[in-house]
């Protein structure tokens, strides 16, 4: 399946060429039959002689925009000068900075938010240290913590490759939560090392999001950080991907009118995303699930069978199923892929039962090309950007931790979960409802507002929040 021009492969090209002639038109011509898509072009100087023109250009990949230059470049009278990669000009400096909430103008506003007046707080802290959510940044605080070793697509890259995207997870939990985020990425991959660092550094902080961890190690991670600290611990690969993934289903069962609980649902890929996915579900009322991996449907009595996998096979596959995904996909109803490209075809979801949904996820290349499931399901769904019904993480993770932080709790639980997806689900009104629009987009208004509210009320909390009484 090939790729579209995106915003994420754009170029920005400072280029000449002739004035009054037919070169910018031809420019054009050109890029487009190249398979570019020329996004803006601005003229930055003119001449009586030549112009300078700024040409932004959406490219498939890096490749394509260095064939995309080549081709303008090939133009009769085109002279290129500076090519600046979008993406790279939007990362240099970092994309987020700390900021003061307290003026400092003067000795008197110094003394009261450091020395000698901050004096007094810590030792009313070092009596009470509950009160810290009160009086230091740990009540909208979330540490963003990886060891690199399982980045977006990108697998064991380290922690300096994680550290860009763990900066833009930072981002978007202040842009859509209004939580202060703080990317912590660590220098080990040990086990108990990770789980030491985080322990220490958890009294700054009112929640930890675990990111981009591999798997199995990231479940153990996870499951002690929860035993020894007094705060939420979230994997978002993990229970935000399932949040997303049961909002989008239960829309999807809206869709073509079958429920939950009567349905039966392939899926492709047990690791940290599958394995919480398949959790969620069975709490959500799921009751027929068959799960394969790289190894074939999983069972009871395949060897190897060990820890996740073993509690997978012991809670799914009521039917006693054997073989493969594409002998198991026959007359299923729901496929839902966090896997690796290419695991079944159009003709295997043909043969799926009527109205059937597939849920594609594997980024950027899914189990089956959209287009091609587009043909025999009813509903289809992916990862990706460029088709509709996107299944992304950020319309659950900022939603949750707003909840999670206004009612203070100490913990995530799975009925916080599964109230997280139907408030998202719910966002999608019945009057909108469609095959192509079963989940909202990031950017409504009522997302992480309805998602915050049910988990707060989940968790215990108010279901108004009080008016702020900070003075200013």
């Amino acid at each position: 399946m090939s790729a579209v021009p995106s915003v994420s492969n754009s170029i920005t090209v400072r280029l000449e060429v002739p004035a009054g002639g037919s070169s910018v038109s031809a420019l054009t011509a050109a890029v487009e039959g190249a398979g570019g898509s020329i996004t803006a072009l601005d003229v930055t100087a003119s001449g009586h002689q030549r112009l300078q023109i700024d040409v932004t250009v959406a490219a498939r990949d890096t490749t394509h925009a260095d064939e995309l230059v080549a081709v303008m470049r090939a133009v009769p009278g085109v002279v290129i000068g500076k090519v600046s990669d979008r993406v790279f000009l939007a990362h240099i400096g970092g994309k987020i900075a700390m900021d003061g909430k307290r003026p400092i103008r003067n000795r008197d506003d110094l003394s009261l938010v450091y020395t000698p007046g901050v004096a007094r707080v810590s030792m009313a802290l070092a009596a009470n240290p509950e009160d810290a959510r009160r009086l230091t940044i740990k009540r909208n605080s979330v540490a963003v913590i990886t060891d690199g070793s399982a980045v977006l697509g990108l697998g064991n890259v380290g922690p300096y490759a994680a550290l860009p995207v763990m900066e833009g997870k930072a981002a978007l939990f202040k842009r859509f939560g209004g939580i202060d985020a703080w990317p912590l990425c660590l220098d080990t991959q040990d086990t108990e090392e990770i789980i030491s660092v985080v322990r220490a550094v958890a009294p700054g902080f009112a929640g930890i999001n675990l990111e981009d961890i591999a798997a199995p190690r990231c479940f153990e991670i996870e499951a002690r950080l929860r035993e020894q600290l007094d705060i939420p611990v979230f994997h978002d690969d993990q229970h935000g991907t399932a949040i997303v993934v049961l909002a989008a289903l239960l829309n999807a069962l809206r869709v073509v009118d079958k429920r939950l609980d009567r349905v039966r649902i392939v899926m492709s890929g047990a690791g940290a995303a599958g394995t919480a996915i398949i959790r969620l579900l069975l709490a959500a009322g799921a009751r027929d699930l068959v799960v394969s991996d790289i190894d074939g449907v999983v069972t009871t009595d395949r060897p190897g069978i060990t820890g996740e996998l073993a509690w997978i096979a012991a809670h799914t596959n009521r039917v006693d199923l054997h073989g493969t995904i594409r002998e198991a996909i026959v007359g299923a109803d729901v496929f839902i892929g966090v896997s690796a490209p290419d695991v079944i075809t159009g003709e295997d979801v043909s043969r799926m039962a009527e109205r059937s949904i597939v849920f594609a996820l594997a980024n950027p290349d899914p189990e089956v090309d959209p287009a091609e499931a587009s043909r025999y399901a009813a509903v289809v769904a992916t990862g990706r950007s460029d088709y509709p019904n996107q299944i992304n993480n950020v319309l659950a993770f900022p939603g949750v931790f707003r909840g999670l932080l206004d009612a203070q709790s100490k913990e995530v639980t799975t009925p916080m979960l599964v109230a997280a997806a139907h408030a998202l689900a719910g966002v999608v009104k019945d009057e909108e409802l469609n095959a192509a629009y079963i989940t909202p987009s990031v950017f409504h208004a009522d997302v992480h507002t309805a998602v915050a509210a049910a988990v707060r009320t989940a968790a215990g909390g108010p279901v108004e929040l009080p008016k702020d009484t900070e003075v200013e």
